[in-house]
């Protein structure tokens, strides 16, 4: 069995200790942790991963965590946990005003940090319908992979990318988006325009075949993209959607 991808979350805080601290305890529990110390850093990962959770402090040296609270707010769904002062009272209420869904005040526990992560995971994953939340989508997981739709990169747990070219990602995402369900090949046709107005290969079958050398342990023995015959094609393993 393929181990599944790690839920991953994004640290922001310029503290350095605080961000190896938190680096090595979400880790031991689990979780896939990135770390930054300002904004712009931030946004580099976000650029390039699909990210779970952020953890944010909101007063970090010469930035305005409240300005990147908002930003982030407005350009994603992505939950976030503030970390604030003691006495940050007003800073508390602004956050959770702007969208934040939980926050921590310093000095904190990082046990009482997981468990509001988990927390709020829980809660996020399960409150809005996918029909809402459908053009929110970020990113796809399945077995020890991870499509990330933003950049349109196939990643293995290990960190290794998957070169795919523009028809197989569109198959693989139409795929993905409607797992455990048999699609046709005039379905899968037309759901890869979603994702890209272009399909450059009409052949599904060909790009099937592709795909499975690139995905399967064994493609002659497929266990994610399987034929059924005479209906088309169905994505036989649990996917995760990453929002």
């Amino acid at each position: 069995m393929p181990e599944t991808i790690q839920t991953h979350i994004l640290v922001i805080d310029d503290d350095p200790q605080i961000r190896a601290l938190l680096e090595e305890y979400l880790a031991e529990n689990d979780l896939r942790v990135s770390v930054a110390a300002t904004g712009k850093e931030m946004s580099q990962i976000l650029a390039d991963e699909a990210i779970d959770l952020v953890v944010l402090d909101l007063r970090l040296a010469g930035e305005d965590g409240m300005a990147i609270a908002r930003n982030l707010r407005e350009q994603s769904a992505i939950p976030i946990v503030m970390l604030t002062g003691v006495r940050d009272e007003a800073d508390r209420v602004m956050g959770l005003e702007l969208g934040a869904d939980d926050y921590l005040t310093k000095p904190f526990s990082p046990r009482e940090l997981l468990a509001r992560i988990r927390t709020v995971l829980r809660r996020t994953k399960s409150n809005a319908p996918d029909s809402a939340r459908q053009g929110q989508i970020r990113a796809y997981r399945f077995g020890d992979f991870e499509l990330n739709l933003r950049t349109r990169r196939l990643k293995r747990r290990d960190g290794q990318n998957i070169v795919l070219t523009n028809g197989e990602f569109n198959l693989l995402a139409a795929l993905l988006g409607a797992p455990q369900r048999i699609l046709t090949r005039d379905q899968l046709l037309e759901a890869s325009r979603v994702y890209d107005n272009e399909v450059y290969d009409r052949a599904i079958d060909i790009q099937v075949l592709r795909l499975r050398r690139k995905i399967e342990p064994d493609p002659a023995q497929p266990k994610f993209i399987v034929t059924e015959r005479g209906a088309g094609y169905i994505f036989s393993s649990p996917v995760e959607v990453v929002y």
